[in-house]
């Protein structure tokens, strides 16, 4: 597996250097007066493009070593499979890459495009959710199978966009990505399935490559396409991982994604509860706050300097805060009950910090 792991890094590595290069142009399309800007100049929003380019190629040079008796470092990674995973992935691609560089593709039109994603996915590779270990929620996706083939389809549609939503910060979303996509690579070991953990090892390292320029001087930004791939990608290889292995808790997934997974319905509840529609951007999201009202004693004359370095401070908070959940389900991921709790558990933390955040009660000691 290291094979396809440098290989993808270093592919990605590359393909973001060409793109911090080549492709400043058409950041300046990128407006001034969105809500959701937080950095100074014009960043190309195209490291998506990056991130794809390395997994791909990776995952390409996989199957050819085993095609010509090779094994790319004790891997097997079935030619078909993987070409199923790149026409799952393209519908959605193909509408972030076209978001980021004319910005005028319309929400639904993107979430349409996510939605294809999930329907070539559930027609073509069978996927669906076969339990979620509640008894009697069991006993109905028995008897009904479409149920399990609907909640996969939700998952795989919405969870590009709930990634999408958490890229407002330099490494924040990328980092998340990561120790997500090892959690599942870990487990996926841990069942003896190489061929799902191979996949998603050429994910974590064109993620990689993109981060030396992402992080921590922002010098390319996941864009879109970027938060598409991740999201196809990881809501994929969770419902393979689940439904291919009894023995993983269909709630394993859901702990290690509840943080872009609530941060979207909370966002969704909030702004209904407001009378906005649930597809208007803002600057409320937990992150945001995050960085307006918790990292401070940032002090330059540079203004771009000064953005970018508050910029930087956010992230390791709410890389924090996804590991409070990543740990206990990697500790307990065959234990549906501990993951119910810590699922629970976390939806309770996250509404008391914001709402803490937002009066203002944050402790002393957070405030840095």
């Amino acid at each position: 597996m290291f094979f396809v792991l440098c290989l993808s890094f270093a592919i990605a590595l590359f393909s973001a250097m060409l793109v911090v290069r080549r492709a400043r142009g058409h950041a300046g399309r990128y407006g001034y007066a969105k809500p959701q800007r937080f950095h100074v100049g014009d960043v190309p929003r195209l490291g998506g493009v990056a991130i794809a380019s390395g997994m791909v190629a990776a995952w390409g040079a996989a199957v050819i070593a085993h095609h010509f008796g090779g094994n790319a470092g004790n891997l097997y990674i079935n030619g078909g499979l993987a070409l199923s995973w790149f026409l799952v992935l393209l519908p959605a691609f193909a509408g972030g890459v076209i978001e980021d560089f004319t910005q005028r593709l319309h929400l639904l039109f993107r979430l349409g495009l996510t939605g294809v994603s999930a329907g070539i996915a559930v027609l073509l590779l069978d996927v669906a959710v076969p339990r979620l270990g509640v008894e009697w929620v069991d006993a109905l996706l028995a008897t009904s199978p479409w149920l399990g083939m609907a909640v996969a389809f939700i998952a795989i549609t919405g969870l590009p966009h709930a990634f999408n939503i958490i890229d407002g910060y330099n490494g924040l979303a990328g980092m998340v990505a990561l120790i997500v996509s090892l959690a599942l690579i870990y487990v996926a070991l841990q069942v003896g399935d190489r061929q799902l953990a191979g996949l998603l090892v050429c994910m974590t390292g064109a993620t990689g490559g993109f981060l030396v320029w992402n992080y921590p001087r922002g010098m390319v930004f996941a864009g879109d396409c970027g938060a598409y791939v991740w999201g196809i990608t990881i809501a994929l290889g969770s419902l393979v991982l689940v439904q291919r292995h009894a023995m993983v808790s269909a709630w394993f997934p859901m702990l290690l994604l509840i943080y872009p997974v609530w941060e979207t319905l909370f966002s969704m509840y909030r702004k209904t509860a407001r009378g906005v529609s649930p597809g208007v951007a803002d600057a409320l999201h937990f992150h945001q706050l995050v960085y307006r009202r918790i990292v401070h004693g940032v002090f330059h004359d540079d203004e771009s300097r000064r953005v970018l370095m508050r910029n930087n401070r956010t992230s390791p908070y709410l890389w924090a805060f996804t590991m409070l959940t990543v740990a206990p389900a990697v500790l307990f991921w065959r234990n549906t009950p501990v993951l119910m709790a810590f699922c629970a558990l976390f939806v309770v933390s996250y509404v008391a910090a914001y709402l803490m955040i937002i009066r203002f009660k944050v402790p002393r000691w957070l405030r840095k």
